[in-house]
């Protein structure tokens, strides 16, 4: 005798194949690869020892940084705070822990959970411009050597100070710029470890560590190996 119980079976069997088919045709979303890192300068100078635990911190990101398929514009802001801060003494190492939770930018944000770590990216010297034509300027292609550079009727020029254009000498050196290494580099008698917890703490048996707003910082999700 046919019952209806008999009729529903087939249905839910073929449900289950189904599904069971889907999922194996369907790739599992590939897991984040959790190496990211991210440049950025402190929007506060912050100390250990003296900027104490649960201080609120602030970081500006400044290379757009492209994470699981998604790109973190330049000058995005990290929020986090202060985990750990001890002052050097005789016998312990100085020591700064500062974990970013988010990240805001002008049209998102994203939680994040990344770390200070202990690289930087160093400032460093090269050839700049020569002082007669003032900072990061040099003569136009179009410039024939005649006469005062650039025009002495535009706003920019302005000789260099102790004469007249026509009278600066050859002797006058040119300036060294500043500009940011492309490279990381462990900041000095600086070392890290990972802790139990994840965190990334930062030490130094040297001096007191300090940050400023001035040098650019890593954040990582984890700590870092020396680049390649």
């Amino acid at each position: 005798m046919f019952t209806r119980a008999m009729a529903v079976a087939p249905i839910a069997l073929l449900v289950f194949c189904s599904t069971t088919l889907l999922a194996q045709q369907t790739p599992a979303a590939p897991a984040p690869s959790g190496a990211y890192e991210f440049p950025v300068i402190m929007e506060q100078n912050v100390t250990a020892g003296n900027t104490s635990v649960g201080t609120k911190v602030r970081a500006k990101l400044t290379v757009a940084t492209l994470v699981d398929g998604a790109v973190i514009p330049r000058n995005a802001v990290f929020s986090g705070e202060v985990i750990e801060s001890v002052a050097k003494s005789a016998t312990d190492a100085s020591r700064l822990a500062i974990r970013m939770d988010s990240v805001q930018w002008k049209k998102g944000t994203a939680p994040v959970k990344v770390y200070l770590t202990a690289w930087c990216y160093p400032s460093v010297s090269v050839p700049g411009g020569d002082l007669r034509y003032g900072p990061q300027q040099s003569p136009s292609r179009t410039w024939n050597g005649a006469g005062a550079y650039p025009d002495p009727n535009s706003p920019a020029y302005k000789p260099f100070p102790g004469g007249e254009a026509d009278s600066r000498s050859d002797t006058v050196p040119d300036t060294a710029a500043s500009v940011t290494s492309a490279h990381r580099v462990v900041m000095k008698n600086v070392e890290s470890a990972r802790n139990g917890d994840g965190a990334v703490t930062i030490t130094s048996s040297h001096s007191n560590i300090k940050l400023d707003k001035l040098t650019t910082y890593v954040l990582a999700t984890n700590d870092l190996l020396p680049p390649k």
